[in-house]
């Protein structure tokens, strides 16, 4: 998959659901619950102990894009994409990150909080950003005001964004998908709560296309 590729992919999803499992367990009938809800990619964050194992299953169960999130360095952008991870998310802007997924050939979605690192990622040839933390960071006053005189510049917002905020966000032409945590958090995948998992994600999904 290339950058283009991954762009196309969020573009026509529009939501990008942000996943912390603990549990390898779960991800088979988690990946199941988001496809059927309407999901079409998903971002496994790499801060936990069986991260791996989750992207290997979540990759090969199917239906789902499958991306790896909270990717620190460039020794863990090597494993994720080992376990299967199609492409690579980071809460911030590194340039050995962005160069060991360049190598590995796989897109990188690295974070962004200022001008400042807009600009470093743009001048890699990178053109999709994560703006992260999306709400404490101003939520919608921030994106115009970092979208306005980066007009190349595409965003994943990301960050205390819930099912309320999503149409404004999206309402924006510089965001090309939204990601968030609400449609399958620790407390949904602890009791099992595939269903709701299934019935949130489908009301996010229907959020993001009216």
């Amino acid at each position: 998959m290339t950058g283009a590729d991954l762009a196309t992919v969020l573009a026509g999803a529009r939501l990008l659901p942000v996943l912390t499992v603990r549990y390898p367990g779960t991800a088979g009938p988690l990946a199941d619950a988001l496809a059927a809800g309407g999901a079409r990619c998903a971002e496994v964050t790499f801060r936990t102990p069986g991260a791996e194992r989750v992207l290997k299953e979540m990759a090969a169960h199917g239906g789902l894009t499958v991306g790896a999130g909270t990717v620190l360095t460039p020794e863990q952008a090597e494993r994720a994409v080992a376990a299967g991870a199609r492409f690579v998310v980071s809460p911030g802007f590194d340039e050995e990150v962005v160069a060991k997924c360049s190598e590995l050939g796989v897109p990188v979605v690295p974070g962004i909080a200022t001008a400042t690192e807009l600009m470093r990622a743009l001048r890699t040839g990178l053109d999709t950003v994560k703006l992260f933390p999306a709400e404490p960071l101003g939520g919608i006053p921030m994106l115009r005001a970092l979208a306005a005189p980066f007009p190349r510049a595409r965003f994943v917002p990301t960050g205390g964004i819930d099912a309320p905020r999503l149409p404004a966000y999206l309402a924006h032409p510089a965001v090309l998908a939204v990601g968030g945590s609400w449609m399958a958090t620790a407390d949904h995948l602890r009791r099992g709560a595939y269903e709701e998992i299934r019935r949130l994600t489908a009301e996010a999904v229907e959020r993001s296309v009216t």
